[in-house]
């Protein structure tokens, strides 16, 4: 079976991949956010959602981040594998 063609670079970039999760998160959050002021009722979980998805991505990406700058500058309790 043939090896499958490595992914573009644009694509195998966390920070660009979670960026653009966060960002579409945020997008439904607004989009949630300005139905509710037109209609006038309560926010409601899907709302709540939107921002925890936002809020989840923020943190998930800096955790990577933190473990990827343990690892580049050798510290011993850094995971490995995330240093590429």
């Amino acid at each position: 079976m043939p090896e499958p063609p490595p992914l573009p670079r644009r694509f195998n970039d966390v920070h660009t991949v979670v960026g653009a999760g966060i960002v579409l998160w945020l997008v439904g959050a607004v989009t949630l956010l300005v139905a509710h002021l037109v209609a006038g009722r309560p926010l409601d979980v899907w709302f709540a959602t939107c921002v925890i998805g936002a809020v989840l991505g923020v943190v998930g990406i800096g955790i990577f981040s933190w473990q990827r700058a343990a690892a580049r500058r050798g510290s011993r309790t850094a995971q490995e594998g995330v240093d590429s």
